[in-house]
């Protein structure tokens, strides 16, 4: 197969490549996708020197973790597991290096793998055309939990769209491990958030597990009724959810700079136009379908 530009200084361990030499030429077979976790490593840890340059972080063991990064005390408003098995995993991280403001972020997509090598996917997402954002420097970070393995690693940046919808069936007095249920849904892959809590609907303090699948934004977007999209970053609820026990549909797309969120009641509520009944009714079955 043909090499793959390593496109990032690395750090860490890593020693920096380019990788890019087309003589040599190895049939490594076809990508299968790797799955892997999700990881809210800004809720449980700190990075004790956060790098200037974009970098790597491939971490296989407790002692590494102790080493780069320091644990604290949960602070998101969930309670997140910190803990890792290193027997069965790698924590594998990707640093975007200094930014001027806030808006800027970097995303791993994917990962697949052949007979050769892993690769991971991620992108990088600058301020949004009207975003505000604050004159203060960042360091965008990203992490997941991958198996194991003896394999090097490539790390590939793609373009993708940063847009995404979020979908969620919630019952607050429904105390099942299935009560809660929401999915995040870009044009590269669908996200399943792992244990949300009623009325938490910050999705970054949640681990998540993907499934590669291309075109499911755009093609959701369509179906999305034009009174939400003309609230255009507002939050706007139908009916009364949860009020008898009910439940609800909750609804949040981004786009650029705006995030608008929806609540429609379960029960069919005079404030529910036939559109946004029927879109409630997709919601729903979208929401079975990714069960």
């Amino acid at each position: 197969m043909k090499k793959i530009i390593l496109g990032l200084f690395v750090a860490f361990g890593f020693s920096a490549c380019s990788l890019n030499d087309e003589t040599n030429y190895v049939d490594c077979g076809a990508n299968t996708n790797v799955n892997f976790t999700g990881f809210p490593f800004a809720c449980n840890y700190t990075v004790k020197n956060m790098p200037n340059n974009p970098a790597l972080a491939f971490i296989g063991s407790q002692e590494k973790m102790n080493e780069f990064f320091s644990k604290q005390a949960n602070s998101c408003p969930v309670a997140s597991d910190p803990n890792i098995d290193f027997t069965k995993q790698y924590l594998v991280g990707i640093f975007a290096g200094a930014k001027p403001t806030t808006g800027y972020d970097i995303v791993i997509s994917s990962i697949v793998e052949n007979n050769c090598e892993i690769i991971v996917n991620y992108y990088e997402k600058t301020p949004a055309t009207g975003e505000n954002v604050s004159q203060t420097p960042t360091y965008p970070y990203d992490f997941v939990l991958i198996p194991k393995t003896s394999k090097g690693m490539i790390f590939n940046k793609t373009n993708e769209n940063a847009d995404n919808i979020v979908i969620g069936s919630f019952a607050s007095k429904c105390t099942g491990a299935d009560c809660q249920k929401f999915y995040q849904i870009n044009d590269y892959n669908t996200l399943k958030f792992l244990n949300v809590a009623i009325g938490q609907y910050d999705f970054n303090q949640y681990k998540y597990t993907p499934t590669i699948k291309r075109g499911e934004y755009t093609l959701l977007l369509k179906s999305v009724p034009a009174e939400i999209i003309a609230l255009k970053g507002q939050t706007k609820t139908y009916g009364s959810p949860d009020a008898e026990d009910q439940g609800g549909i909750y609804f949040e797309l981004r786009q650029g700079a705006s995030v608008t969120r929806v609540y429609i009641d379960n029960k069919d509520t005079p404030d529910q136009s036939a559109e946004i009944k029927l879109f409630k009714k997709a919601i729903q079955e979208k929401i079975t379908s990714l069960k």
